[in-house]
């Protein structure tokens, strides 16, 4: 995924209602930007923080820049929770993902489970209809984890669960962690953050659900698919 303007960079002032921003450009000017981030943010928040924003040429947005990146120990990490599911989407169509290949057809945001819409099904092949969802990964607590959630998300037990009916139903089911930094050696779970996300991620995998993670290459340019990163029970 490539950003089809150059990002524009500046200092964080502060986030705040969730979804807003005021970070001060390099010439000096505070703008307010969207945040397309529900987490916490966990330890990407801190005043002073340099981070890239995207500007939007829609006349129509009330906002028009956007919070893309941040540095934060020495790392860009990616912050928009739009991106995921695009660049996982491509990196399977270009064959980047072994476990997800062998498929005919690729179709995103569709409806399964209980009023929910899976990020990505594969369908075609000599396989099984293969449910792939997506999670954004951001936070990273110490020298070498990513983890995941970072904060209480009752959606995504909800997910989880959907996940492991598809597998009931004969499908193949996927849960597809994305990190949006490369600064991670492995992956686990944030258990104290959320025990019940935590339980009902044991109980998928028991169920069959597989679990797939992967890093990302990030410069101000593009965000892509970088190397699978080992999952800690």
């Amino acid at each position: 995924m490539k950003f089809p303007a150059p990002l524009l960079k500046g200092r964080l002032i502060r986030r705040y209602k969730r979804f807003l921003a005021d970070i001060e450009l390099e010439d000096g000017n505070v703008i307010t930007a969207h945040v397309a981030n529900p987490g916490s943010m966990m330890g990407l928040k801190d005043e002073g923080m340099t981070v890239w924003l995207s500007e939007s040429d829609n006349p129509k947005r009330k906002l028009p820049y956007s919070w893309e990146l941040v540095e934060a120990d020495g790392a860009l990490v990616g912050i928009n929770t739009a991106h995921p599911n695009g660049i996982v989407a491509a990196a399977i169509e270009r064959g980047d993902v072994p476990a997800l290949s062998g498929y005919d057809h690729l179709t995103r945001e569709v409806k399964y489970g209980e009023n929910s819409r899976i990020d990505i099904l594969l369908s075609g092949g000599d396989k099984p209809d293969c449910y792939v969802e997506i999670k954004n990964v951001t936070l990273k607590r110490d020298s070498r984890h990513a983890e995941f959630p970072d904060s209480v998300t009752a959606r995504g037990a909800k997910h989880l669960k959907e996940l492991s009916a598809m597998v009931a139903a004969g499908h193949r089911a996927v849960m597809f962690y994305l990190v949006q930094r490369a600064d991670c050696g492995a992956f686990r779970l944030a258990a104290d953050i959320d025990p019940a996300y935590a339980a009902a991620f044991a109980e998928a995998r028991a169920a069959g659900v597989e679990i797939l993670c992967y890093d990302c290459h990030i410069t101000p340019a593009g965000i892509c698919l970088g190397s699978p990163v080992p999952v800690i029970p």
